[in-house]
């Protein structure tokens, strides 16, 4: 299996993108791979840049990387309530391409913030938007207080009932993958 694993935010040091790789080593055998939005980014989408120029090569860069994925699992970084610019722009490009930008692909979506929230607003959004971008959401979950309850030494969650939340819903993937 060939997993797509990625944060929605251009955080150098963003905590969903390391609860997302953690995520992912939950999926034995699986070929990782870990994309950073930071090697997407383009101006602000427009429909007049869309128009002068179409959509930058990295758009299609971005939905190829999707396309040639058998998984996903993608951790949403919560700004204001919603999702990041970084990640919206990038999305918005990308929908350009295809509005099926997630191409029908299993996922496991995820959310974590240090507050007690976990980042839920943006987790629910990207959740219930998710047929209408034809993402197969498997399984997500929302870790709160991401610094109460993950290592940064270690890279690992210390609280173990989130841990076996986290197992059973990347095993949701898995499983529902292995059906297919």
């Amino acid at each position: 299996m060939k997993l797509l694993v990625f944060a929605a935010s251009n955080s150098a040091q963003s905590i969903n993108r390391q609860l997302a790789t953690y995520a992912a080593t939950f999926v034995e055998g699986a070929e990782i791979e870990v994309l950073d939005i930071n090697d997407y980014e383009m101006p602000l989408y427009s429909s007049d840049r869309e128009a002068a120029g179409g959509v930058p090569a990295l758009a299609q860069a971005f939905f190829d990387k999707i396309g040639s994925a058998d998984a996903l699992i993608v951790a949403f970084a919560e700004h204001n309530g919603s999702y990041t610019a970084a990640y919206k722009n990038l999305f918005d490009w990308t929908s350009r391409i295809d509005m099926k930008v997630y191409q029908g692909k299993p996922a496991v979506y995820l959310a974590t913030s240090p507050g007690p929230g976990g980042a839920q607003s943006v987790l629910g959004a990207a959740v219930t938007s998710a047929p209408y971008f034809a993402a197969e959401v498997k399984g997500s979950l929302s870790i709160p207080s991401f610094y109460d309850n993950f290592d940064l030494a270690e890279q690992r969650l210390t609280n173990s009932e989130l841990q076996a939340q986290l197992r059973e819903t990347v095993a949701s993937l898995t499983t529902e993958t292995a059906k297919a």
